[in-house]
C-alpha cells in the first residue's frame, strides 16, 4: 500500500447537512425547525437546565458548604520522590519543577512522609509535615522552610 493509495473507512466520512438550500435536499423551507414555535425563532430555543417552567433539578437539590477565596492549594512531594535525588543534594522548589517532579509551584511547595528516605538531603519547601521534618532529620538531612 502507497501514500497516495490511502482512502477513509467506508462511511466514516459523510457531506455536511446544508440546511435551507431548497425542497430537493430534504431540508429545504423549515430547514429542519418545523413550522413556527420558541425553537423555530432567530435566537430562540431553551437556556441549559430549562424544564419547561418546572422547578429545575439544580434548584431542587439542596446546597451546602462554601467555596473559600483565599484557599492555599500545595504542590505535594513524597519522601519516596526525595529518594531520586543523589546523596547531599540541595533539593529546591526550582530543582524540583525542573526535573519533573512538580509541575507548578501553586501556592508553594508541601513536603509528605509518604515512602521512606534513605539518603541524607537539604530539603528546602515551603512547608513540612511533622514526621516529614523528623524522617528527613532522622536520615541526617536538614529542613529549611523557605
Amino acid at each position: 500500500m502507497k501514500l497516495h493509495e490511502l482512502k477513509p473507512a467506508e462511511g466514516s466520512r459523510s457531506n455536511r447537512k446544508r440546511k435551507g438550500r431548497g425542497i430537493g435536499s430534504g431540508n429545504g423551507k423549515t430547514a429542519g425547525k418545523g413550522h413556527k414555535g420558541q425553537n423555530a425563532r432567530s435566537g430562540g430555543g431553551v437556556r441549559p437546565g430549562f424544564e419547561g417552567g418546572q422547578n429545575p433539578l439544580f434548584r431542587r437539590l439542596p446546597k451546602r458548604g462554601f467555596t473559600n477565596i483565599n484557599r492555599k492549594v500545595y504542590a505535594i512531594v513524597n519522601l519516596d520522590t526525595l529518594n531520586r535525588f543523589e546523596e547531599g543534594t540541595e533539593v529546591t522548589p526550582a530543582l524540583l519543577i525542573e526535573t519533573g517532579y512538580v509541575s507548578s509551584e501553586k501556592a508553594g511547595i508541601k513536603i509528605l512522609s509518604n515512602g521512606t528516605l534513605d539518603k541524607k538531603l537539604t530539603v528546602k519547601a515551603h512547608k513540612f509535615s511533622a514526621s516529614a521534618k523528623e524522617a528527613i532529620e532522622a536520615a541526617g538531612g536538614q529542613t529549611e522552610v523557605v
